[in-house]
């Protein structure tokens, strides 16, 4: 063990010695910027890095701005993050979308200098006595959603909860605010479990895997190998899709706490050990003393609508309030706390979002569905549905997901960059469903597609807009293509 990796093994809270630490952070984004802050609160020495010179005025500009005021050393430009700089090293923190074949983060790694996510870090400075309990939620879609609704069943339990991560609040914030959560619901992206090493949460949860940041990864069994790690020394219950077998093996193979269980959630009737439906109530099979014998009623289907006008919610969201509900039941949420959570909870923006009937037809924003695992559990929730699909695919394929939404499709409305891999793909799967091509990337282009829809679709439809691809082709970011679908439907009733 280098000198570096000795001292760093023996700070496991924020009271340890931390006072003269040499500490490299890379990036200087908000995850950077929080990790230096911290660090130099408790006394260490602080170089942080970034490729990129912050721009005056900008964001990067004025944490850069503070971190001086605070005694870091900034240095900027591609030579900063090409190799370790001169001076010995303790610790090497990175900002999460960092890879581990970077070459100053693999010359960390190579000269035996231990390197933290922010995660890691924030783990690391929870106070020695009584901190909160860390709640852990990842997968390849669903976090965000879980996370919140999660919090919101904590909240309804009387706890002072947050969410954080790579949600809602940064996690070094919740961990160092001054008036301490009783539990913070933690939101884990695949990077951020790759640099963490040390966290015991109460409990977690993998929702599911499929495709995604391969390239980062190296493979796609290294990502699932990554989300798996969010089980690790969890202490109460490793919450698992029991209809996705990979989340199930992930458990089997993780090395978790004396105790701990493996509880499953399903949207079928649940069995011992499970969360599940049982026709339209939320039923808990798992954290009930005589579970072999019944059940507790954690909810309905509908304490999960948006409204009474609104549609039944989709089967991703309710399998989202299954684990939600499975990690609330395991830190010891009582059945009616976890309903009021889904009564209050409020989804955010462009996932799955109800716009309303519009000439007949029903409007909906999944604008966050950028991926094809995303969009086909979005598929899924409709009967009939004229599709809005396409923009930047990164590489995936979407095969599988255009076989499975073949029988469900009224037509479909292309958009974006790579629209053409749909289209073939449709021409396989769906030769007879009706596929309209826009090859407008301009302002008015969703009128286009609004329009478009229109014309395709029945009375009683849903026009659909679950693009299974980025939005970075067309608009700033998957919000602007949601807002922008919603302005179009509105223009239609004259709203706007």
């Amino acid at each position: 063990m280098s000198a570096g990796s000795a001292r760093t093994e023996a700070l496991t809270h924020r009271d340890a010695d931390w006072a003269g630490l040499r500490v490299l952070v890379a990036g200087l984004g908000v995850s950077g910027f929080a990790a230096a802050d911290a660090l130099l609160e408790r006394g260490a020495r602080v170089t942080v890095v970034d490729a990129a010179e912050p721009a005056d005025g900008s964001a990067m500009s004025e944490r850069a701005r503070i971190l001086d005021i605070l005694g870091a050393a900034l240095r900027y430009g591609e030579d900063a993050v090409a190799a370790l700089p001169d001076e010995p090293l303790d610790l090497v923190v990175t900002s999460p979308g960092w890879r581990p074949d970077q070459p100053l983060l693999a010359a960390a790694a190579d000269s035996g200098i231990p390197v933290w996510g922010e995660v890691e870090l924030a783990w690391r400075m929870r106070p020695r006595e009584g901190a909160a309990p860390w709640l852990t939620v990842t997968g390849t879609n669903g976090k965000t959603t879980t996370v919140q609704m999660l919090t919101a069943m904590l909240g309804a339990a009387g706890l002072r909860a947050c969410s954080a991560g790579n949600v809602g609040t940064p996690i070094l914030e919740a961990v160092m605010d001054p008036t301490p959560y009783d539990v913070i619901a933690v939101e884990l992206s695949s990077f951020q479990l790759h640099w963490s090493h040390s966290l015991r949460p109460r409990a977690s949860v993998c929702l599911n895997v499929a495709p995604d940041h391969v390239d980062w990864h190296g493979s796609l069994d290294e990502y699932a190998r990554a989300k798996g790690r969010v089980y690790t020394n969890t202490e109460v219950a490793c919450v698992f899709n029991a209809q996705d077998e990979v989340t199930r093996r992930l458990v089997e193979e993780a090395d978790v706490q004396e105790g701990c269980r493996a509880v499953g959630f399903t949207l079928g009737v649940p069995g011992l050990s499970e969360v599940g439906l049982v026709e339209d109530v939320l039923a808990d099979r798992a954290f009930v003393a005589e579970r072999r014998t019944s059940a507790a009623e954690l909810g309905s289907l509908d304490d999960l609508r948006a409204g009474p006008d609104a549609p039944p919610p989709a089967p991703h969201l309710v399998a989202n309030a299954l684990a939600a509900a499975a990690l609330a039941r395991a830190h010891g949420v009582p059945p009616s706390a976890v309903r009021q959570g889904l009564r209050d909870f409020v989804p955010e923006p462009h996932r799955i979002a109800d716009l309303g009937v519009v000439r007949g037809v029903r409007w909906v924003d999944d604008s966050k569905a950028t991926n094809p695992h995303a969009a086909q559990a979005s598929l899924a929730a409709f009967e009939h549905v004229v599709w809005v699909a396409g923009g930047l695919l990164k590489g995936a394929d979407v095969e599988e997901l255009v076989a499975a939404a073949a029988g469900r499709l009224r037509g479909v409305v292309l958009i974006g960059r790579d629209r053409s891999a749909i289209s073939e793909a449709l021409a396989r799967h769906a030769p007879d469903v009706p596929v309209v091509d826009v090859d407008r990337t301009d302002t008015g282009a969703m009128d286009a597609v609004v329009e478009h829809a229109l014309d395709l679709a029945r009375e009683g439809d849903v026009v659909l807009l679950a693009p299974a691809a980025a939005s970075m082709d067309m608009f700033a970011n998957y919000g602007a293509r949601g807002d922008a679908f919603t302005a179009a439907v509105r223009r239609l009733t004259g709203q706007e």
